[in-house]
Formats: C-alpha cells, sequence, structure tokens
C-alpha cells in the first residue's frame, strides 16, 4: 500500500470500468479520497475497484450506486458523497453510453431520448447539484464531463451521441461563465476512440460493428483509459485553476482542435 497525501473528495461517474475506473485510480494515486458511482447493478465491480484503491493507495473510498439519469437520485448521491467523504471538491461525471450506430432515417425517438436522458441530462444534474454542494461548502471546485471528439466534429450514424456530445461542450462552457465567480472550473475532456468494454462490445456486435467503423476516421488511433484519466488529473489539480469553460481533445492527432 502506497499513502499518498489527501487532497480532498472527488467523485467519479460510471466508475466501474474503462476509462471512469481508471479515472478513480488516478486521483486515488494523486491523493484524493474517491467516490465511486455507477448503476446498481454494477455495485460489485465497483466495490472491487474501491478494494483494489484501498488496497494500493490506502486513500479511502465511498461506494455510491446512482442512476445519473434519475435528479432525486443524483441529488442524494451528491450530498451522501459529500457527507461521507466531508466535502466534495471534484466530480467527474463520466458516465454515458454510446447508443445505436444508425443513420439518421433509421433512429427511433425512444433511441434518442435514451442516449440523451444518460449522456446530457445526466451530466446536466450532475454539474447541477455539485456546484450547489460546492457553493455552500466555499469550496473552489473541479467541475469536469465527458464529451468526445464526435463532440467536436460530426460522424455519420452516430447522431443521438454526436448532438449529446455537442450539448456538453455548450454546457460546460456555460457553467464555467456562472461559476467563475466561485472559484469553481468547469472543464470537458474530449476522447477519440479508447479501448474500453464499451467499444468492445460495439466492436463484437454484426449489427452495429460497420457502422462504427464507418465513423471513424482513417488516422483514428485507438488510446487507452489512463491517457485520458492523466488529463483529468490535471484539469483537476491546483495547477489548473487558470483553465475553465474548455473541452480538451485527447486523440493522438486524429483531430486537431
Amino acid at each position: 500500500m502506497v499513502l499518498t497525501r489527501l487532497l480532498g473528495a472527488a467523485l467519479v461517474t460510471g466508475a466501474s470500468q474503462g476509462i471512469g475506473k481508471a479515472i478513480a485510480m488516478r486521483l486515488a494515486f494523486d491523493g484524493y479520497k474517491v467516490a465511486l458511482n455507477d448503476l446498481a447493478h454494477k455495485r460489485e465491480q465497483l466495490e472491487a475497484v474501491a478494494e483494489d484503491i484501498d488496497q494500493k493507495f490506502g486513500s479511502g473510498t465511498f461506494v455510491i450506486p446512482a442512476d445519473v439519469s434519475q435528479e432525486e437520485q443524483v441529488k442524494q448521491m451528491i450530498s451522501s458523497t459529500s457527507k461521507a467523504l466531508d466535502g466534495l471538491d471534484v466530480i467527474v461525471a463520466n458516465a454515458g453510453i454510446a447508443g445505436p450506430f444508425k443513420p439518421i432515417a433509421d433512429i427511433s425517438m425512444e433511441e434518442w431520448d435514451q442516449v440523451h436522458q444518460v449522456n446530457i441530462r445526466g451530466l446536466f444534474m450532475c454539474y447541477k447539484w455539485a456546484a450547489k454542494e460546492m457553493i455552500a461548502r466555499g469550496s473552489q471546485g473541479r467541475i469536469i464531463g465527458a464529451s468526445s471528439t464526435a463532440g467536436k466534429q460530426g460522424v455519420p450514424n452516430a447522431a443521438p451521441y454526436v448532438a449529446s456530445k455537442f450539448g456538453i461542450r455548450g454546457l460546460t462552457q456555460t457553467a464555467a461563465l456562472e461559476l467563475g465567480k466561485y472559484g469553481i472550473t468547469v472543464n470537458a475532456y474530449a476522447p477519440g476512440p479508447i479501448e474500453t468494454p464499451m467499444i468492445e462490445d460495439i466492436l463484437k456486435d454484426p449489427s452495429t460493428l460497420p457502422q462504427a467503423l464507418n465513423s471513424l476516421p482513417s488516422s483514428a488511433k485507438v488510446g487507452q483509459p489512463e491517457d485520458i484519466a492523466s488529463i483529468v488529473s490535471y484539469l483537476a489539480s491546483k495547477e489548473a485553476h487558470y483553465i475553465t469553460g474548455q473541452t480538451i481533445c485527447v486523440n493522438a492527432g486524429m483531430y486537431f482542435d
């Protein structure tokens, strides 16, 4: 076990696997107590991540299952985290889903709404309730959201996902302008293709594989979750106090902002 200097408390949504897990591990390494969120049926995965963090870093964890598309659950998640970890200094609104890979003409409203319920509605509520908690506690905190390179440049066959990730950029800029007076920064990260269970599931499904591959530019290079965790680590740090309202691409030259 490596003992770390405690920097405060951080909450990561979608933390049971992939990018969220890597972010949680990195923030624990940096010295944060970390609250781990995902859906209730992923509790065992969350507890395994918490055990890994406690064994490696001894920084303290809190497992808090919740559905980020449901406001009362988000409100309770924020409140419970703050009570359990004695504050909330960083939130990483990482939870998201890919949705269908098909042409616009074939997308149902149910499919559209499902993606937006999680990706933009869920992120908005995380921003909202985290901001309220940070303001109430006088914390000059860090609010960080998950956009995508698909939120900076449209790609075919992924309209619900693209629209939600574009929306996150606008929400991040607006929140940054509103919360700057409290010393709270608001930024987002925009990954290119990352090797995660979600990507693996898409590529294994013969019904989505052709459209998913057509959505990737020829220059695409698949990254690792730790590549995203490193930029989140910086955005959460004191050194990033002069950066706000930004959506930062992490994509090995696939897209230039």
